[in-house]
Order: C-alpha cells, then sequence, then structure tokens
C-alpha cells in the first residue's frame, strides 16, 4: 500500500490560515515537530490524522490526499522547454522542491504560460491584429481538455453510475442498442425513434425533452446509435452528478460549460458501453489490438481509441494514453490526454510525425516511434475512419486517429511488437509545431521559429530557406 505524503497541501493550509507550525500542532493535538515531518514529506499521514485535519479545519480528506505532482512536474518541464528560456533549464530536483515548497507559485507560472501559449495560438490563427482582449481568451477545446487532463481523463462519479446502472440490468454486447433503450423507456419514460435523414435537419440525434423521444439519424451505424442512447442516458440518469462535476470545474467561460456537460455526457456513454473491469481485461488480454477489443464490445475503433485514454483508475491502471483526431486540412477535432505529451490544439503537427500520411494508407494502422525535442520519447499508431456518409456530398470524409503512450509502454502493444525498441536510430525526431519546434536543420521546416534566430547566410544554402 503506498503512502499519503500531503506536505505541500498540509503547508498551504496551515499558510492560508496565517499559522505557525506550532500552532497548527496545537489545534492538532501533536507536536510541532510532528508537523514539520509532515510538512516535509518525512511522515506519512495516518487515517486518524487525515480525519483530525479534515474535521479541524473543515476540508474535505480527499482535496488533501490527490497528488497530482506527475502531472504538475511534467506540465513544469514541457513549460521550461519553450524556447522563450533560453539558457540552462532548472534541475529536475529545482522542479521537485518548487512543487513541494511553493505550490501557489507553481500553479501560477502555468497558468502564465499556458495564457502565453494561448496568445501565440491565437495569433498564428488570425495571422494579424487581434483585440487585446480577445488574446486572453482559451477555446473551449482548450479548456475541455485541460479540465480532463487536470482530472487524468477520469471520473470515479461516472465510472461508478454507470457500474451500479448495469449491474441492475443486463446487456449483452449483441444488444446493447436495444437495452439501452429499454432502460430510456422503463427507467426515464424516453422513447426512440430512428428518423429518414431528410427528416433529421442534418443532424444525427435530437432529445426533444418535451415529446421525451430520441430521434436517431438513419445516417447513423449500429455503433453510433447505441453511443447516442448512451450519451442521452447519461444526461438523464447523471443529471446531478454532471451537474456537481460542471458546477465544481472552476470554468468561467459560456461556450465551455455546455461542452463540458457534452463531453461528460459522453463520457458516461463510453462506461456503460465499455465497463471498466471487463475492459481493461479485454485490453490487456489482446496487446491493446484495437479491432480486437472493438469487436468484444460491440463498439467502433474511435470508441475504444477515446476509452483507452481513460482507464487511470487508482489500482488499476491501464496504459497510459493520448488520443488525438485530425481532418485532411490538419485541424484537430478531438483530444484527451492521461500523459506528459502536449497535443497541438489548432493542427499544424509535425510532418515528420506519421499522423498525416495516414490519409495515403485508409485503414491500416501505421505505428511509429517519435522523440520531441526535450527527448521524451513516445510510441504511436495511426489510422482513419470514415465519418458518417448519408448523401453524395459527404462521401469519403475521413479522419485520422491517434493513439500514443511513452515508449516504455510500447512492449504491452502489439502494433509494437515487431520493433526493436532499444535501437536508438529508431525515433523520429519531431516538434508540436514548427512556430515553437527549436530544432535546428530540420528538413520539413515550414515557419521560422518565434523564439529562436535561425541563421541565414547568403553564401550558403541549409536544407529549408530559413537557415543556412
Amino acid at each position: 500500500m503506498s503512502k499519503t505524503l500531503i506536505g505541500p497541501r498540509l503547508r498551504e493550509l496551515r499558510r492560508s490560515r496565517n499559522q505557525t507550525q506550532a500552532e497548527m500542532a496545537r489545534s492538532l493535538s501533536v507536536s510541532p515537530a510532528y508537523i514539520n515531518l509532515l510538512e516535509n514529506n518525512q511522515r506519512s499521514l495516518s487515517v486518524q490524522m487525515l480525519l483530525s485535519i479534515s474535521d479541524t479545519y473543515g476540508v474535505d480528506w480527499r482535496d488533501l490526499t490527490q497528488d497530482d505532482s506527475a502531472r504538475v512536474l511534467a506540465d513544469l518541464r514541457h513549460a521550461f522547454n519553450d524556447p522563450i528560456f533560453a539558457g540552462e533549464r532548472p534541475a529536475l530536483a529545482e522542479l521537485r522542491g518548487a512543487i513541494d515548497y511553493a505550490p501557489r507559485l507553481v500553479d501560477l507560472f502555468l497558468t502564465l504560460h499556458k495564457v502565453h501559449r494561448a496568445a501565440l495560438d491565437i495569433m498564428m490563427r488570425y495571422r494579424g491584429e487581434v483585440q487585446a482582449d480577445e488574446l486572453l481568451k482559451s477555446a473551449p477545446e482548450g479548456i475541455i481538455h485541460d479540465y480532463f487532463r487536470k482530472h487524468s481523463n477520469h471520473f470515479s462519479e461516472l465510472e461508478l453510475a454507470a457500474e451500479e446502472l448495469r449491474a441492475r440490468h443486463e446487456m449483452p454486447v449483441e444488444m446493447i442498442f436495444s437495452s439501452l433503450r429499454d432502460i430510456l423507456q422503463q427507467n426515464h419514460g424516453i422513447g426512440v425513434k430512428v428518423r429518414r435523414i431528410d427528416d433529421m435537419d442534418a443532424s444525427l440525434r435530437i432529445y426533444d425533452e418535451k415529446a421525451a423521444t430520441v430521434y436517431l439519424s438513419q445516417a447513423l451505424n449500429t455503433e453510433n446509435r447505441a453511443f447516442q442512447l448512451a450519451h442521452v442516458l447519461g444526461l438523464v440518469h447523471c443529471e446531478e452528478i454532471i451537474d456537481g462535476l460542471v458546477e465544481s470545474s472552476g470554468i468561467q467561460s459560456e461556450q465551455a460549460l455546455p461542452r463540458l456537460r457534452v463531453e461528460l455526457a459522453n463520457y458516461f456513454a463510453a462506461a456503460i458501453m465499455m465497463p471498466y473491469a471487463p475492459f481493461l481485461e479485454e485490453a490487456e488480454t489482446a496487446a491493446y489490438d484495437i479491432d480486437r477489443i472493438a469487436a468484444a464490445f460491440g463498439t467502433s475503433y474511435e470508441q475504444v481509441c477515446q476509452r483507452l485514454t481513460t482507464m487511470q483508475r487508482e489500482g488499476a491502471l491501464g496504459v497510459p494514453f493520448f488520443f488525438m483526431r485530425l481532418d485532411r486540412a490538419g485541424n484537430v477535432t478531438k483530444r484527451f490526454n492521461a500523459t506528459s505529451f502536449n497535443l497541438a490544439e489548432y493542427g499544424g503537427s509535425c510532418p515528420v510525425w506519421n499522423i498525416h500520411s495516414a490519409f495515403h494508407t485508409p485503414g491500416v494502422v501505421m505505428p511509429q516511434f517519435v522523440e520531441l525535442p526535450d527527448g521524451q520519447r513516445f510510441f504511436t499508431f495511426s489510422r482513419t475512419v470514415h465519418r458518417p456518409v448519408f448523401s453524395e456530398k459527404t462521401q469519403d470524409r475521413r479522419l485520422t486517429l491517434t493513439l500514443g503512450c511513452a515508449a516504455e509502454y510500447a512492449p504491452r502493444l502489439r502494433y509494437a511488437s515487431r520493433f526493436k525498441t532499444d535501437d536508438p536510430d529508431l525515433y523520429a525526431e519531431i516538434g508540436i509545431a514548427c512556430h515553437l519546434c527549436p530544432r535546428k536543420a530540420c528538413s520539413q521546416r515550414a515557419h521560422q521559429p518565434l523564439y529562436i534566430d535561425l541563421p541565414i547566410d547568403a553564401y550558403r544554402r541549409g536544407s529549408t530557406r530559413h537557415e543556412s
């Protein structure tokens, strides 16, 4: 059993109450030396002490024990690899010390860096003059991505709700659609009707709350019809849970809040169709072969990919993945992340990364080992999928789906079985986007970096026109 260490959070709690260690010790009926040991993570926390702190200071014990230091450390390392920080970067020990002894300063620094990056992204999108207030806004998609990543892309409340519902109803894979339809009718008085495409006004699913009816388009295949029913079931069955998550999210954007509600309902839909424990067992048994997992649960390739990013339950962890979906123009249309890999938000991904090449080989999984400028290594695999086709105009609207994990997990994946993972020549050197990538002498460079001056010499032609 892992030790419970709460040093930085206990120190922050004490300082927020303007107490010395001696004063906190008196409040908790312990010695100042014991408080000092706890704050410096030299002594683990007992359950009795945890409850005493919770009762004395009126705080939720879960807030004290939540440890996101690994995520914060990854975010700090990524931030300091930004080209604006020239020269020697802080050592790993310094970063860990900052997280332990100045957590609020670290949070403010990361917030400032995030705003800085958002401003750059907006400028790159507009490629012209923008209003000052526009620079301070984050896109709703980015806000939702950060919220899910902050929670390690895992919501135990929704997982538990899905498990309890499945325990009360038989839901065999081959009858998942009819099972969900029956639950909506019996538990919530909601009917389901499949409509002709022309009657849906270009929509795939409409939930008419007044008519207590879910209308589904004929354009949806079996897997996606079931998912849309599961989404509506999440909205009505988990209304209080979703309301609580939305209210406690701290998100202020009026555009982001409805999107958050949609994504939380989608999370429940995935949990009800692919229950956690059986899904993780199948994933491990199949060595994360997406098609085999999809066949086992009667779901789509994309649904399995996104569900794999949520396997972060304490004591039952799967491989931590990031997931990204791109269109032909390179726009990122969906992204979820349970890793330290920082995903591009607005496209412009590195051409060395084979995610774009997947469009040339439809339906074929394309694996690749990649290395980021900071030395982090990942294994990724990409494949195209089709969007629903309901007219001649909507034909061949393919998207590329990419899953990736830290290279250390690659041996657990079937897609990596034919590679020698210890071969240093195996890794393609990529960046997140040319505007921010610090790599020099890259033959695929398309833009001058924002914060690096690449040398230009009229007497020498480099591999690109951006440097000699």
